[in-house]
């Protein structure tokens, strides 16, 4: 194997530059970014990214669920592949880092590779290929990982198309409408690698650079509709009333006690309420509740489940109204690739970075891709922890040691043919 000492990190002012840029899409002029999946928005920082891929030679591939994919062959159509990436949708409202730094990160990386290997002689052995993945967020249509789970098997397309949002509209018609309801296939690489930030404030508080995630928690994402009957705020008899919000506050305040009470590692919320029809002068006829349980075990989670299902029948009464639980997406707890955290490592090592060990308990496409490949997702810390918020922030020297890192795995495994146990032995 070539030293790879001799190199370098990741081209910094292309990474920068590229991530001013795309945090120009949906600014919403307070430091965050407004970018839902396949808003205008979205298309629109889409249709900017593929014209960065274009331009530097990379083949732009769309697949019938909208992931969107820069492929460059460097080494030969058989040579091993090696997949970057994350995101481009935001949350409503949310900042630009999480996400987009993966996206951005990931090309520039590859471009860096591309330019000190052809610097110093070196042929590469693998190619490369950077994903958008479609509707990581799950704002607009849920669940959230949808592009990434249906392209790791684990959701049909079928039913990811007839998510619907708010206003009726579907993931298909918005795929046709933005342009991203492509008809190619998808790449199939040898590993995925994600650079993202952290969204916690662990790294910060241990003066952390680096801190690969070792293990992914496993979610349950419920939906409970409440019934109750409509009727007018005034003349009604309170001992008439069947109100639907009612019964949502009974069950909101459970999944929060479920939580408190516990015996282990246990996340809940109820982060979205949708109120029919929402009238400051109406009884509230329904409710539909967006809740998750989060945890490192099966066995917490399904505890969890199994309490909230027995308290809903009991709480649904006390208000007079009727619970029923209209669908569970369940995401299984699961650990990354052992090679791709040592390589993230060795690679922090390499550049002096102080680095950590964490779980990830928010999901990431990573999650998804890891059930069909090996798969990582290397954390840089967020101010304060803030994330999914105009404020959220991470230092440029920061996303340069995240890219640095990204852009030392990359190399280590073309160096090594794309082999990870010959690139992780090599450490």
């Amino acid at each position: 194997m070539n030293d790879v000492s001799q190199f370098s990190g990741i081209d910094d002012v292309l990474l920068h530059s590229l991530m001013d840029r795309v945090s120009s899409f949906g600014d919403t002029g307070d430091g965050g970014v407004d970018r839902p999946v396949l808003t205008d928005e979205h298309k629109a920082a889409r249709d900017w990214f593929c014209g960065e891929l274009r331009k530097r030679g990379y083949d732009v591939l769309v697949d019938d669920i909208g992931n969107l994919f820069g492929r460059i062959d460097l080494a030969g159509p058989e040579a091993p592949l090696i997949m970057i990436g994350s995101h481009l949708d935001s949350q409503p409202k949310g900042g630009r880092f999480d996400g987009a730094y993966g996206v951005v990160a990931g090309l520039a990386a590859v471009e860096t590779w591309r330019a000190q290997a052809k610097a110093e002689g070196v042929t590469p052995t693998c190619n490369y290929v950077i994903a958008d993945w479609m509707n990581e967020e799950g704002a607009r249509f849920q669940p959230s990982l949808l592009g990434s789970s249906v392209y790791a098997g684990t959701l049909t397309r079928d039913f990811a198309l007839q998510r619907r949002d708010r206003d009726g509209k579907t993931v298909e018609s918005e795929l046709i409408r933005t342009g991203y309801m492509g008809t190619d296939t998808a790449p199939k690489p040898g590993c995925y690698l994600e650079v993202h930030i952290e969204g916690d404030s662990k790294m910060e508080t241990a003066g952390a650079r680096i801190a690969p995630f070792v293990r992914h928690w496993g979610a349950l994402k419920i939906r409970i509709e409440i019934t109750g009957k409509q009727n007018h705020t005034g003349p009604t008899p309170m001992e008439e009333r069947r109100d639907a919000v009612l019964g949502a506050a009974y069950i909101i305040a459970k999944v929060r006690e479920i939580a408190d009470t516990s015996s282990d590692t246990l996340y809940t919320s109820v982060a979205r309420v949708d109120i029919s029809p929402n009238s400051p002068n109406i009884v509230p006829g329904s409710a539909v509740l967006f809740a998750e349980l989060r945890a490192p075990e099966p066995d917490m989670l399904a505890w969890a489940e199994g309490e909230l299902r027995d308290a809903l029948p009991v709480l649904a009464r006390k208000a007079a109204v009727d619970a029923e639980i209209l669908a569970i997406d369940r995401r299984p707890a699961g650990k990354f690739d052992p090679r791709l955290i040592a390589l993230s490592q060795a690679a922090a090592d390499h550049f002096g970075y102080a680095k950590m060990q964490l779980d990830t308990i928010a999901g990431h496409d990573a999650v998804a891709v890891n059930a069909v490949l090996p798969a990582i997702v290397i954390a840089v810390p967020s101010v304060n922890g803030v994330i999914h918020r105009h404020d959220e922030y991470t230092s440029p020297e920061d996303l340069t040691a995240g890219g640095d890192v990204l852009f030392d795995m990359i190399r280590r495994i073309d160096l090594a043919g794309g082999s990870l146990d010959e690139a992780a032995g090599a450490i």
